[in-house]
């Protein structure tokens, strides 16, 4: 049976791992708002490059210009660094390996392995584990500020895979945080751009009277413009893959709290059942010690 020390040190255990769970769950929720507040400034600069792709669209009737390729596509997937994070790794994994498949299935006979980018060193060993290596990798920014310089990064080189012909349409794959602690996968196509948006921007009316001229090649502008849509889809995806991560260990945090208050009301009781027998014990033995001076007397 546990001594009393012995139960002490349960509890004084329990509590610390209590209170780092409690701060590890404040941090989450914090971040959580944070990375929704960075998704939600990106609603004015959608609209900029909208604007801009419009004009575009109207001074080149003939559609924007295009690089027709057989190369291989581009995987651009957010996990995480971390864990304590429940199946999010697991679950974004399973999805990218699923487009990767199919991809293999189709490309077999001009054996063109996908380009991969990875964001979050955990996503990259599960995707390794199944033979897909990755290109480059990257890893998961600790805050809004950090993910603007690694965003970058990864525009400048799928900018310059595109121009070279080295990929051909590129997929972005993070989770989707749906609010509270719930978030799901999502898949999305970066290149080419969607034609019936395109269609839908060029007939678009323009808000004033004046339509802005174009003093740049297309060709020159499109691949401005095109590195700033890069830009906005992947920022709004690592935010929203950090605001899910956030989400899954708040979640995991949650199920830990709850075990260790469980757990730490049992070693509570067990230290008051072992309190409550140390002192009837005692109790006995003043009895029994008063019993026996009485009989001696």
């Amino acid at each position: 049976m546990p001594t009393t020390e012995a139960l002490q040190r349960k509890i004084s255990s329990a509590q610390e791992l209590q209170s780092i769970v409690k701060t590890m769950k404040a941090l989450a929720a914090v971040s959580i708002h944070q990375y929704e507040r960075a998704v939600s400034s990106l609603s004015s600069y959608q609209q900029a490059l909208e604007l801009g792709l419009q004009v575009l669209l109207r001074h080149t009737p003939t559609g924007l210009p295009s690089r027709p390729t057989t190369a291989p596509p581009c995987l651009v997937a957010f996990g995480s660094d971390q864990g304590m994070c429940g199946h999010f790794n697991e679950q974004l994994g399973t999805a990218v390996l699923e487009h990767l498949q199919t991809h293999h299935s189709q490309a077999k006979e001009r054996s063109l392995p996908p380009r991969l980018i990875t964001v979050g060193t955990r996503l990259a060993a599960r995707l390794a584990d199944d033979g897909y290596a990755t290109d480059t990798s990257f890893s998961v920014p600790s805050s809004v500020s950090g993910i603007t310089p690694m965003v970058q990064t990864i525009v400048q080189q799928l900018e310059e895979w595109r121009s070279h012909s080295v990929i051909g349409s590129i997929y972005v794959f993070h989770h989707r945080f749906l609010g509270g602690s719930s978030y799901r996968p999502k898949t999305f196509q970066l290149y080419p751009l969607d034609a019936d948006w395109l269609n839908h921007l060029r007939h678009q009316p323009w808000r004033s009277r004046q339509i802005p001229m174009i003093n740049l090649p297309p060709e020159q502008l499109f691949s401005a413009l095109f590195q700033q849509l890069f830009f906005l889809g992947l920022f709004r995806a690592c935010a929203e893959s950090l605001a899910s991560e956030n989400a899954s260990r708040l979640a995991a945090m949650q199920v830990a709290e709850k075990n260790i208050q469980e757990r730490l009301a049992q070693i509570q009781s067990d230290y008051n059942q072992h309190r409550q027998t140390l002192v009837t014990e005692e109790l006995l033995d003043i009895i029994a010690g008063f019993e026996a001076l009485q009989s001696d007397s």
